[in-house]
Formats: structure tokens, C-alpha cells, sequence
């Protein structure tokens, strides 16, 4: 889709495509990281080059550990966190030391696709588990899906590609799932909670923090999004105090960072990032992004869930082929992504993490592609039924 959208740019122009397919934020970092940045560039440069120890700077791992408490007040030290290479990073030596080959890790789908391929660099087996309609977690249906070989179950809130903020009621019940589920196979099945979008949220939604609602916790995150650094790859994994193995996790985490070939995160954001933690960007113009789509979707018939979070909206596809759909949209110069490819067929994603601008100029084109499309018709036959 990224080839396709540079070819459609060069034959139409790059006003003349809408690109929803990549969450790349568009938006700067905020005016205070970009201060402690300059700061550090201008400042004493004797330490801040050197090697470190893998986990990262220790004064960094403290500030987060503060950060950490702050929000949920569980007895966080730096001796908890392990700063990373972004949360594909963190989440690839989370991996390397929780799995032996074979072993299995449930993936809550729809889900973000290279999930599936960090598992299988580390010899892991991804187990597909339904969300429900509504894009929920069901205890039952997790309870199916374990084995004894489950090692761990990757939750992601807000959720890529849906945008759907787990609740508290949601999460209270999923870790009661996966507590019976640890019982029953006589090991800690760790909750491993992605969350580099926590802090993007709309309608004063709150992401719950899921560490406090079940102990073999771990938290991985960037500041990709909530800082706008996708390209300079920094984020942390923390691992619950109230984990059972919480010390070995850390250590096999902060030996995999080396031989993983990160070895450690880079130092400057570290140090950068440290000071940042209760900043975001401002998320206002991805809500009117929200918005503007929202109206103009819901006008044109779609059917989707309100994201509470993230920047991505999931409809179902008028067709019922999701690829056909995507195909079709291309033809109006929209780009989006079928929902096959994140694991639930018959819808699409699009990411509105583009300029506001872009997103108004977008809407003829939607009006035209909902033109070409049977939902009337589909509208009739639910009608029938």
C-alpha cells in the first residue's frame, strides 16, 4: 500500500491521494521535549555518550519507576524497568526470555499483525483468540484457547487497529480468565500490556492501568505517538513488582537487549524522554480528524465502533470481500487497509493521524466511493431477515 500510494502520488499529485493507511503521527514532538533535547545538546557532554549498563541509565530507570508509581501506586524501583528500542523492541527481549521453543502466546484479534512474527522469531506459537463483536476480551473464549504451553497473552489498549479502550469491568474479568487459567495449568501466564497509545484518548475516556488488576504484569510502551519520536524508536518495559519471577524476567530481558543486538537504548532520549513523561502531544486536531470522519462515515451508512483511543478507525466493509473494498477505495485515491491483514475480515482500517486538512479534503472522495458501493442494498436484505 506505501508503493501503491507513492505511485498514485506521482501520476495525481500528493494533494490529490488520501493516505490513511500508515499510523505514522504527523504531529511534532511537544515544545518540552524539544527544550530538554536543546538542553542536553548544550550541555556538559563528558557522560552522556558513553556505554551504560544494558537495562539503561539507572537515574532514568528511577524517573520512570516515580512516573510509574504516580499512576497506580504499586511499589515501583528503577530495577523494574528495562529501557528499549521502541515497543517493538521491548516487546521482541520480553519475548526472547519468556519462551521456550514451542510455547504459546494468545493474541487477542483483531491485533497488530507483526505480534505473530515477533512470537515466531523467538520460536513461539501465536494462538488466535477472538474478541467478541464489540471488539472485547471473553474470558471464556481465552479459557479455550490456553494450554499448557501458554506463556503469555498480549493485550493492547487502546487497541490497534480498532481503537478500543479496555474498561475496568473488562479488564476485572479478563484477569479472573487468565487467573483460573494460570491455576489450571500450574504457572503465572503473563499479561503482557502494549500500551504506546495510553495517553492518546478522546470523550475524557481513561485507560484503566491493567498492572493493578493482575500480578504477572508487564507494561510495554513507546513514545512513538504520545511524544510524536516514531522515528527515534525509545520506549520501556516494566515489569509488575508484584510479578512472581519479576527479578529473572528483568535480568533475561537486560542480557536479551544485548544479545538481541540493541544492547541498549539511545542515551540522549533517555535522558530526554526521562523528564517527559506526564507531557503528550496535543491531541486535539486527531480529534477533529476523529470527528470530521466519524460524521461523514456514519452519514454515508458505514458501521464502526467509536475509537475511545488511538488514532484508527475499524468499519466493516460494505463488500464482503475487505480486499475488494480496499481496491475499490484505491480507485477514489483512498488508501486504506483491509482488516484481513489484522486478523478480522470485513473491515478496514484507516489511520487519521494525518493533517487536518487532509482529512477535510477527503470527504468528496469518500461520498464517491460510498456511490459505488451496495450498502442500500445490504441495508435491504438486513431489513429482510
Amino acid at each position: 500500500m506505501f508503493e501503491e500510494g507513492n505511485r498514485l502520488k506521482s501520476i495525481h499529485g500528493p494533494e490529490e491521494v488520501f493516505d490513511f493507511t500508515l499510523g505514522n503521527p504527523h504531529l511534532p514532538p511537544p515544545p518540552q521535549f524539544i527544550e530538554r533535547l536543546q538542553d542536553l545538546a548544550n550541555g556538559p557532554q563528558e557522560e552522556i555518550h558513553r556505554y551504560m549498563p544494558n537495562a539503561g541509565w539507572p537515574e532514568v530507570r528511577e524517573k520512570i519507576a516515580v512516573d510509574l508509581i504516580r499512576r497506580n501506586e504499586l511499589p515501583w524501583t528503577g530495577s523494574n524497568v528495562v529501557m528499549t528500542v521502541g515497543a517493538g523492541g521491548a516487546l521482541n527481549i520480553l519475548l526472547k526470555t519468556l519462551l521456550n521453543p514451542g510455547d504459546e502466546v494468545i493474541i487477542l484479534s483483531p491485533y497488530f499483525v507483526e505480534y505473530i512474527f515477533y512470537i515466531q522469531n523467538h520460536g513461539g506459537i501465536a494462538i488466535d483468540c477472538p474478541t467478541n463483536e464489540e471488539f472485547c476480551p471473553d474470558p471464556e473464549t481465552l479459557l479455550s484457547k490456553v494450554t499448557n504451553r501458554t506463556r503469555a497473552v498480549i493485550i493492547n489498549s487502546p487497541n490497534n487497529p480498532t481503537g478500543r479502550v479496555y474498561n475496568e469491568m473488562e479488564l476485572d474479568r479478563f484477569s479472573d480468565g487468565l487467573r483460573e487459567a494460570s491455576s489450571r495449568i500450574g504457572h503465572p501466564i503473563y499479561l503482557i500490556s502494549d500500551e504506546p497509545y495510553r495517553k492518546i484518548t478522546y470523550d475524557d475516556v481513561v485507560c484503566p492501568e491493567i498492572v493493578t488488576f493482575y500480578d504477572d504484569s508487564v507494561i510495554i510502551t513507546s513514545h512513538s505517538k504520545d511524544l510524536g519520536l516514531a522515528g527515534d524508536r525509545i520506549g520501556y518495559l516494566a515489569v509488575s513488582p508484584r510479578a512472581a519471577d519479576s527479578l529473572d524476567v528483568i535480568s533475561g530481558c537486560t542480557f536479551s537487549n544485548r544479545t538481541l543486538g540493541f544492547v541498549n537504548a539511545p542515551s540522549i532520549l533517555q535522558l530526554a524522554v526521562a523528564d517527559c513523561q506526564e507531557v503528550t502531544v496535543d491531541c486535539q486536531e486527531y480529534g477533529r480528524n476523529l470527528q470530521m470522519l466519524s460524521d461523514q462515515l456514519d452519514q454515508l451508512g458505514f458501521e464502526f465502533i467509536r475509537p475511545g483511543g488511538a488514532f484508527f478507525l475499524f468499519p466493516a466493509t460494505p463488500t464482503v470481500d475487505d480486499v475488494e473494498f480496499v481496491q475499490l477505495a484505491m480507485e477514489e485515491n483512498i488508501l486504506v487497509v483491509p482488516g484481513s491483514g489484522f486478523g478480522r475480515a470485513g473491515h478496514f482500517r484507516l489511520s487519521f493521524a494525518i493533517s487536518e486538512h487532509m482529512v477535510a479534503k477527503s470527504l468528496p472522495a469518500w461520498e464517491r466511493l460510498a456511490e459505488r458501493c451496495p450498502a442500500l442494498g445490504r441495508d435491504e436484505e438486513r431489513a429482510l431477515d
